[in-house]
């Protein structure tokens, strides 16, 4: 409950001050979106290692293969850069930029899950009469 306090409190904090600066130095809000959400970026990432670890944990427990757990904690990663960057992005206007971004990641998501794809193919394929 505590880290999402803080969350909310950088996100108003920096709203407040990005309000601000639009009318006086519009060139400087920018930067502080960015601030924040590095720093939000940070606090989030604080509960992503519990959870790491709780999945290492069943992994380790069960007969996951820990090259697919690996290959979905890359996807997850870059689908929150991805998002992050592409809300800077928006917010300094440059949507081509964005749209840009989404479509590269979206490439590379497709690309990393293959071989959990094809894993998954080849369990139907055997599965088949």
């Amino acid at each position: 409950m505590e880290e999402i306090i803080k969350i909310i409190g950088i996100g108003l904090v920096a709203l407040v001050i990005i309000i601000i600066l639009k009318q006086y130095k519009p060139e400087y809000a920018i930067y502080v979106s960015i601030i924040a959400g590095i720093l939000i970026l940070f606090l989030a990432m604080e509960k992503l290692s519990g959870i790491i670890e709780l999945l290492q944990s069943i992994s380790n427990k069960t007969y996951i293969n820990q090259q697919f757990l690996g290959i979905l904690l890359k996807i997850t990663g870059i689908a929150f850069l991805t998002e992050f960057a592409v809300s800077v992005c928006s917010d300094a206007g440059e949507k081509a930029i964005a749209s840009k971004i989404e479509i590269g990641s979206k490439v590379i998501i497709i690309t990393m899950s293959m071989p959990i794809i094809t894993s998954l193919l080849e369990l139907i394929i055997e599965i088949l009469p």
